[in-house]
């Protein structure tokens, strides 16, 4: 007898839609991203807490004129929808129940859709498997204000703007990005073995996400390189433009 696939571990996303007369205004003062250059693409981007790390991995868009859609990991949507509530209890605009959405790969970039054609078991691995290859990290409810921004190599995938005024976690934020550079971040390796769950450690190796493959498993974990080098990890390369080094360019 055939044995059906086990879905328990595959991630699971929700998009909240925000419309309104202050959805712009309000989110430029709690994104990393520069909310004024979004567009119909998915950009990923970051609500922080007040010690500077990530609270909320998001991956948003601008529909429509003051419309913004948001997608993020289903087991965290009802957190965001508070903090959407609490944070904007005097700005004008409203946030839609979470929905359904799913992750899936065109032309090579893992992204979301809401066809159903797409809500399929092997969609969502092929999205796993392409976003871990990519540093498309996914931040999940147990992983909720362990990381900082910089750490997920964020700002080098269009996620953060330095300039673009204040935001919740922005003063630590950016006295890591002028005043130093995390030790440890972002890194795509393999290992042998089952696949640790977000959040697990291996040794002082953070995981950020991973997926079980025929030779073990694949992650994105965060750590400092002589800690990877004396694990039993082989490190991977990720896309050029995440190779470089995380601190600001001098």
């Amino acid at each position: 007898m055939t044995q059906s696939p086990d879905t328990s571990a595959l991630p699971q996303f929700s998009q909240l839609t925000i419309q309104g007369e202050d959805a712009e205004k309000f989110f430029q003062g709690q994104l990393t991203c520069d909310v004024t250059k979004l567009g119909l693409s998915y950009q990923a981007a970051a609500i922080g807490n007040l010690k500077g790390r990530i609270e909320f991995g998001i991956w948003i868009k601008k529909q429509a004129e003051k419309q913004y859609d948001v997608v993020i990991s289903a087991d965290c949507a009802d957190a965001l929808q508070a903090h959407l509530k609490k944070y904007g209890a005097f700005s004008k605009f409203e946030t839609s129940a979470p929905t359904p959405i799913y992750p899936c790969v065109l032309d090579n970039v893992p992204t979301f859709s809401h066809k159903d054609d797409h809500n399929m078991t092997e969609d969502t691995q092929a999205w796993m498997q392409c976003s871990i290859a990519t540093g498309n990290y996914w931040i999940v409810a147990t992983t909720q204000g362990e990381f900082q921004p910089q750490e997920l190599r964020l700002h080098q995938r269009g996620g953060m703007d330095y300039d673009k005024g204040c935001y919740l976690g922005q003063e630590v934020i950016a006295r890591i990005y002028f005043k130093s550079a995390p030790k440890a971040f972002l890194h795509y390796v393999q290992g042998t073995g089952e696949a640790p769950s977000a959040g697990d450690k291996i040794d002082k190796i953070q995981v950020v996400n991973a997926m079980k493959n025929d030779d073990g498993f694949t992650a994105l974990v965060v750590a400092r390189p002589e800690q990877l080098a004396e694990s039993d990890l082989s490190i991977l390369d990720l896309p050029a433009a995440l190779q470089v080094d995380v601190a600001r360019p001098k």
